[in-house]
């Protein structure tokens, strides 16, 4: 029996269907769903089942629908037709992007009121205390015991060590816990409303780009906490790095289907390409197949003799299931223009510090920039990169010491609020050529159609474009004019995945100096030379990429960039000194024997799905030779079907089976 959510959201109970017992593990089941915003079909007729302890990231486009499937999970909006089932125990937790504010409390009674159960039991407690030193009743002596036997169980007595954990493993300091909640920024309000939910351990967790409020410590802290998180998670993220890290499969959503690729992102992405080839080949021997059957029709269609095989193919056509292939999908495609020639040296800080009143932010900042380096500045939050990245781009001139440029210096900064600054009277060919020089003007509608304004989209307004398309917008008026130094305050924010990627590879192949800001690590780590932290209003220099930095970080006994992901780069190093050879062959041996194991799963499950597929066509065959009527007039025929009818189903039964624990353990 499972609990189903009816359209008045309340819980009705029903007998699972012999699909959802199957499946023993599954919690939660969409069945048949349909989903339409105006006349646009987001969903299609899924079928989906998440099981308990699953970690899955969804994926697709912008506007696929993967917030909305979030929120069908979550029960906050409603599907068109279709079931969704979810077992007996299920608790639902859910973070949306953005929109949540918390007021009235300090911070730390608000996250510490997300455990009302635990407080309701030692107010209860405190209740029988009073009563207990009045009278020695014992029936309060058995509930009281109950119920310190339940507050001991369920952690009680650390709650509120748990709750100085999560806060600060998502960055709150411990002054910050009288604070009012309602002097924290949005971004600091989702990080509130995150830790009410982490504290809350829901058997389903539901969380809609949980990264983008939180600066690199915050999202280590949360991935391990994740990776260790003892219930089911169904995750957006646009961070890589993350989603490689947590998940254990991918869910695509592309054309109102859901399509499940095994493994993280990385694989997923390999996966994802080999089967739209597949598919594409598929298509092509089909339309090759329909060809020559319409060929032949309409060759004998006006031909007595042919009539019964034109009939026949005729037929034949009908039941062929056309494949559909999904749209290209669309993508940023552009290069920088080549940057002037500048000297060795593009930039220098020399003795530089800045203070706002009493605050200081950055003091005696020495930093050289040279030439064709791509610096990545790391820190929490408010340690001061954007104030760096104003001193290095001369938005700000410094309190203290000199910003000193270096021979034929040209820049382009984007910062971080650069989307703001467009301006929203205009649509977007006329913001682009605004700041455009003569001799681009005719490139513009390229420019744009790389950025993915194309057709009607570049008579858009500025003020109605989202998050993604206004950073997008912000991004192509940097290439209007050629820069030899690049400096780029989260240019990523509210880029998806496949955005990302492409604006990675134009960067890498730009031929200038690049400093930037990004929390997202596997920009940094596919990016950056030379790593800055900054904390505590000081700089300190780390060459390498983001692994390089981590590993560096290892050797100086610094943990705090989270110890697990630190070790698991230390233990992926080649040739490094921290490991022996010995351990490295050994490591080695081990991942070449694990990739041994997963080939051999891979192909016993292939080989399972095609025999599932015939024995699913034998069973129908001979059902549907059961259903004949005549077939009981002979009864040793009718022996004969019924006693094929149990092997074949026993079969099949014993490769489905065979088939779903090769999945679990792949």
């Amino acid at each position: 029996m499972v609990l189903r959510l009816t359209k008045d959201g309340l819980l009705a109970c029903c007998f699972l269907c012999p699909p959802f017992c199957a499946i023993t593990r599954a919690m939660l089941q969409l069945r048949g769903v349909n989903k339409f915003f105006a006349d646009r079909q987001i969903f299609n007729a899924i079928d989906w089942h998440v099981r308990s302890g699953d970690r899955i990231g969804l994926c697709g486009e912008n506007g696929a629908g993967k917030s909305t499937l979030l929120k069908l999970l979550a029960g906050r909006v409603e599907a068109d037709s279709g079931q969704l089932q979810s077992a007996k125990g299920t608790t639902f937790g859910y973070l949306p992007q953005d929109g949540l504010e918390h007021r009235g409390r300090s911070l730390f009674d608000e996250v510490h009121s997300a455990l009302e159960e635990l407080l309701a039991i030692q107010a209860e407690l405190s209740a029988l205390e009073t009563r207990l030193a009045a009278s020695h009743s014992a029936t309060d002596l058995d509930r009281y015991a109950e119920l310190q036997t339940l507050f001991e169980d369920r952690g009680g007595y650390s709650m509120e060590a748990e709750v100085g954990k999560v806060l600060s493993g998502l960055g709150f300091s411990t002054s910050d816990y009288k604070r009012p909640c309602e002097e924290f920024s949005g971004g600091w309000q989702m990080r509130i409303a995150l830790a009410r939910l982490l504290l809350q351990r829901p058997t389903l967790l539901l969380l809609d780009e949980p990264t983008n409020h939180l600066d690199l410590p915050a999202r280590n802290w949360l991935e391990d906490y994740l990776c260790h998180y003892p219930y089911a998670v169904v995750l957006v993220s646009h961070d890589r790095f993350f989603l490689d890290q947590v998940v254990g499969r991918i869910v695509e959503i592309w054309n109102g289907q859901l399509t499940e690729y095994p493994g993280n992102y990385s694989r997923y992405l390999i996966a994802r390409d080999e089967r739209v080839r597949a598919l594409r080949e598929a298509k092509r021997q089909q339309d090759d197949e329909i060809e020559r059957i319409q060929a032949f029709i309409t060759r004998f269609r006006y031909q007595a003799n042919k009539a019964a095989l034109v009939q026949s193919r005729v037929k034949q056509l009908d039941k062929i299931e056309r494949i559909s292939l999904p749209p290209e999908r669309k993508r940023i495609a552009f290069s920088f223009p080549a940057p002037p020639k500048g000297g060795r040296i593009a930039l220098e800080l020399k003795k530089a510090g800045q203070s706002y009143g009493e605050l200081q932010v950055l003091k005696d900042i020495d930093l050289v920039v040279e030439q064709g380096e791509r610096i990545a500045l790391i820190g929490p939050n408010g340690a001061g990169k954007s104030t760096l990245m104003r001193l290095l781009a001369g938005v700000e001139d410094p309190a203290a010491g000199e910003r000193m440029t270096g021979h034929n210096l040209v820049q382009a900064y984007f910062a971080q609020d650069q989307a703001a600054e467009l301006n929203p009277r205009r649509d977007v060919l006329a913001e682009l050529s605004a700041d455009s020089p003569y001799d681009m003007v005719p490139k513009l509608r390229n420019i744009l159609g790389s950025f993915l304004f194309s057709g009607d989209e570049v008579e858009k307004p500025v003020r109605v474009l989202s998050g993604g398309e206004r950073n997008r917008l912000a991004l192509a008026k940097l290439l209007l004019r050629p820069a030899n130094l690049l400096l780029l305050d989260e240019p990523t924010n509210h880029l998806d995945l496949q955005s990302k990627q492409v604006l990675l590879e134009a960067l890498k192949g730009y031929k200038g100096t690049i400093v930037f800001v990004s929390h997202d690590r596997y920009f940094v780590d596919q990016l950056a030379s030379r790593v800055l932290e900054i904390d505590a209003g000081r700089v300190e220099s780390y060459f390498g990429n983001y692994e390089d930095f981590l590993r560096a970080k290892q050797k100086l006994g610094d943990l705090s960039h989270s110890s697990r992901r630190v070790e698991q780069v230390v233990s992926r190093s080649e040739g490094g000194s921290v490991q022996s050879r010995d351990d490295r062959r050994q490591g080695h041996a081990e991942r070449k024997q694990q990739q041994r194991k997963q080939q051999k799963r891979e192909r016993e499950l292939k080989q399972l799905e095609t025999e599932i597929e015939g024995l699913e066509k034998e069973l129908s065959d001979i059902e549907q030779l059961m259903a004949d009527p005549q077939l009981y007039q002979d009864q040793d025929k009718w022996r004969s079907a019924s006693q094929s009818h149990r092997q074949v189903k026993d079969r099949l039964e014993e490769r489905y089976k065979r088939w779903e624990t090769l999945s679990e353990s792949s």
